[in-house]
Parts: structure tokens; sequence; C-alpha cells
């Protein structure tokens, strides 16, 4: 039977395309070891599936070339905004009192990973629900006069999503400079025609990473690794958004999974401008146009009245040291009370674990929130499985009831804190383009501790009690999630 099934053609075609995938995960492609093994893991175990999730998912070989065109556009981007960041940089300012000096090294660091400059003069507005967040955003869209540059993961073919369309296309009609990336893969199930009312008005739409075929009138995304996750607005120059919303009604608490909870930014200062140098950078690879630093995109005069230093910090597959992981590495290390962690996904390599472990062990008040259930199961019981490691290390965890959280949040000591796109989990740190503001004000930590211990009357913890009453068959599908979890 062994000699039959090696004799078998199709078989033996999938041995050795095994066998050429495991050579170039070893040698050709940079993965990290725990990756590695758990691809191996996936080839071994699933030989007819393995090589197709791989080719799907996996498959980085050509991440290098592909993303050193985009970090090159990036570098070119950056030099031609070389004014505009050097005016951004006269506002660099501390942290606005002695107590949080301690994070200028973590700032620094920042800097040098991803030109993050620090800027103060931020007045800075939360949003947790999704109604306060899209009115917010439909009112400076209304009000604005010169540009809206608008970038999402996801916009969906519902009344939210044609709303935002329909208040784009009005102000365009008006003259009002309208620019839109969105990405291929969240975005692959809109109609051809979906934005057809906004490109009428005189406004331009890119598709991030994906292909068209005119011939067939169709739209491809050919890589569902490489995601453009982020999810910025910046209005006349002046006012910016980033969180983790989506555009869709799903965010309103009309989706399968109930009531919405994420949390989002209005900003208006000085970070505005590292918003717009963050936008800039991805049009330039979307639309295939570079965009003159005109002075209107960066106004230099505006009235600011809050004192908030902010650091808006990106990270990418063309981001060589994972910005935001080590900021947020450096937000675990810092602190001395507590740290408090929302994020739907959390999926850790072992860097950020320990991290968390050693917080704990030492004292320090380490809490995290994760959904009540799962968007997507094998991801969940990986984070299941990650909460139980950490019990034992002294860390509260608690799951969400109150519908769904999607708010990826981290608040240490009631001083600095980060709020954005990333989940805590591998693909966010290493393939998809990431945006976060971490920001060094301690009004904004406390409306953000406040907003998780409010959160905590909606949940239930997680005691090690009730984790180690866990059945039989949730430890199986933990056991198995947490070996390929590397590969998520």
């Amino acid at each position: 039977m062994v000699l039959e099934a090696i004799t078998n053609p199709i078989i033996l075609i999938i041995f050795v395309l095994n066998i050429l995938f495991a050579i170039s995960l070893i040698f050709f492609e940079r993965k990290n070891p725990s990756a590695t093994l758990a691809w191996l893991a996936v080839l071994m175990f699933l030989p007819l599936l393995g090589f197709l999730l791989y080719l799907v998912f996996g498959q980085t070989f050509h991440r290098e070339k592909m993303f050193k065109v985009k970090a090159e556009l990036d570098v070119k981007q950056k030099s031609r905004l070389k004014e505009q960041l050097e005016e951004l940089h006269e506002y660099k300012a501390s942290p606005s009192d002695d107590e949080l000096d301690k994070y200028l090294a973590m700032a620094h660091m920042l800097l040098v990973n991803d030109m993050a400059l620090l800027t103060g003069n931020n007045k800075i507005q939360v949003y947790t629900d999704g109604m306060d967040k899209f009115n917010a955003l439909l009112d400076a869209i209304k009000n604005a006069t010169q540009h809206i540059h608008i970038e999402y993961y996801i916009i969906r073919n519902d009344a939210l999503g044609k709303k935002i369309v329909a208040a784009l296309a009005e102000k365009a009609k008006e003259g009002v400079e309208v620019r839109l990336i969105y990405d291929g893969l969240g975005c692959a199930r809109l109609p051809q025609k979906f934005f057809k009312e906004l490109t009428d008005a005189g406004g331009q739409v890119a598709g991030f990473f994906e292909r068209k075929i005119p011939l067939l009138n169709i739209r491809v995304s050919y890589n569902k690794n490489y995601r453009d996750h982020r999810k910025i607005v910046v209005i006349d120059g002046t006012t910016g958004f980033v969180g983790g919303f989506n555009i869709g009604d799903e965010y309103l608490g009309k989706g399968p999974l109930g009531y919405w909870r994420d949390t989002h930014l209005k900003i208006n200062g000085h970070a505005v401008g590292m918003l717009q140098v963050r936008f800039f950078q991805d049009w330039s690879f979307a639309a295939k146009e570079v965009l003159d630093a005109e002075k209107q995109y960066f106004p230099k005069e505006h009235e600011v009245t809050g004192d908030a230093a902010v650091q808006i910090v990106s990270c990418g597959p063309d981001t060589q040291w994972e910005p935001i992981k080590k900021g947020f590495i450096a937000l675990i290390n810092s602190a001395t009370e507590f740290v408090y962690i929302q994020s739907p996904y959390f999926v850790l390599d072992e860097s950020v674990m320990e991290a968390l472990k050693i917080a704990a062990l030492t004292g320090v008040d380490v809490r995290v929130m994760i959904p009540c259930k799962p968007d997507h199961p094998f991801v969940y019981w990986t984070s299941y499985a990650n909460i139980g490691e950490l019990l034992d290390a002294g860390a509260q965890a608690y799951t969400y009831d109150n519908g769904f959280i999607h708010s990826k949040t981290v608040v240490v000591d009631g001083l600095a804190s980060s709020v954005g796109t990333a989940n805590w989990d591998v693909r966010s740190f290493r393939l998809n383009f990431e945006t976060n503001a971490f920001i060094y004000d301690r009004e904004i930590a406390a409306v953000l501790k406040t907003a998780f211990e409010n959160d905590i009357n909606k949940s239930t913890e997680i005691t090690k009690q009730l984790y180690g009453e866990r059945s039989t068959k949730i430890k199986i599908k933990e056991s198995i999630s947490r070996l390929f979890s590397a590969a998520l």
C-alpha cells in the first residue's frame, strides 16, 4: 500500500511540493523560527491541504522584493515632505508633566524605528460607540473645505457604507478634494460600481494590493496577507481619525455579533500632520501617484487647545523592526502599577508574552479583555490558551459579554496609552499594515482606564478555577490552535 501511494502521480506531486515548500521555508523565507515550525507542522499533518493553505496564507518568498518598492516609495515621499516634517519637528514636545518623562526613551525608539515624531498640542476625543464615532466623522466630512483623505480596511455595501460614500460625493461636487483608499480583500465583496457616485463627482479611489482585470471587469485581491488594516481619515490637514471601527452597519451594532464595542480617536493638533504623511505614503503605493507637498495639506497655523503628546506609529511587512509591537513591549516594561489591554485577538509571540508574564510576576496588575464569542474560532481558541498561560503568572482576564469587543487599546499606570488598528496578534505585528497613536497624557489614559473598568461590569472573569474546568473538547481545540498559532 505504501509503495502504491508513493507511485501514485498525484500523491507524488503533493509530496514533492511539500518538500519544496519546506525547503523554501527553511532556507529562503525569512520567517521567525516559531512561524517556520508552525508551517512545517501544517505541511506535515495536512499534506493535501497544507500546501494550498501555504500558497494562500503563508508564502512570503516575494515579500522582500514586493515591499522593497513600497519602502522606496515611502522614503521618496518622506524626502518630498522634508520641509513639512521639519516644521512638525519644531512642534516636538515633552509630555505635559515630569512623571511622563520616563517615556522619552521609548518615544526616541519609535522615532528611530518609524520616524514617528513626538508632537504636542493635540486635543483628543475618545469614541467607544459606533454611532458617536460615525456622527463625528460625518460632521467632520460635512465641514470639510479643502480636502478629505480617507483610508479603510472594510467598507460595507450597506446603509452606513452608502451614506459615507454619498457624503464624500457631495463634498467632491462642492470642489473639495476627496481621495479614498480601500483594501482589496476587506472590500472584495463590494459591487464594481460602489464608488461610482464618488468618482463621477470628481473623487479619486484606489484599491490597496489588488489588480483589475479590465476584460473581465473584475477586481482581484491576489494575496490574503499584507492587508491594509488601517482606518485613517484626515480632513483639511487639521482633523484626523484613527482607531478600530471599519465602515458598515455591523459597527453600529446591527450585525450578527450584536453590540459592537470598539475604540476610535478624533485628533485635532500637530499629530494630524503625521497621519497625513502616512496617507501620502499609502496613496503613492495604492494609486501610483505621488502627491505634492502643498501647504494646504500641512497647514502651519490652526487653533489647537489640547496639550496631549502623541506619536503616530505604523508597521507592516515593509518595516524592519515591528515598531508597534516594540512600542507595546516598551509600555509593558515601563509599568509599575497596571497594564490594561483590550483586543479581539490575542495571539502573541514569545517576546510579548514574556513581557506580560514578567510584569504580572513582579506585581503589576495585568488585565486582558477579549470577546466572549469568536468571529474567527481558530484564533479565538489560541487567544484563550494564551489567557490561561497568563493566569498562571498572576494576570486577570475577562470575556466581554455585551456583544463583540473589537477595541485595540492598552493603558499603563494612568499615564500612557495606545489606540489604533493593530490587534495584539502576530498578523498585525508582522503581516498587516497598521497605524496606532501612542499617547502620553493623563487625561486620555484616565478615559481609557474608566472605559475598561466599565466594560468589566459587562464581562465574565476567567478565573483560574473557571479555566481549569474547561472541557476536554476545548483543551483539544486550544492545543491544535496553539500548534499552528505562529502561522496565523
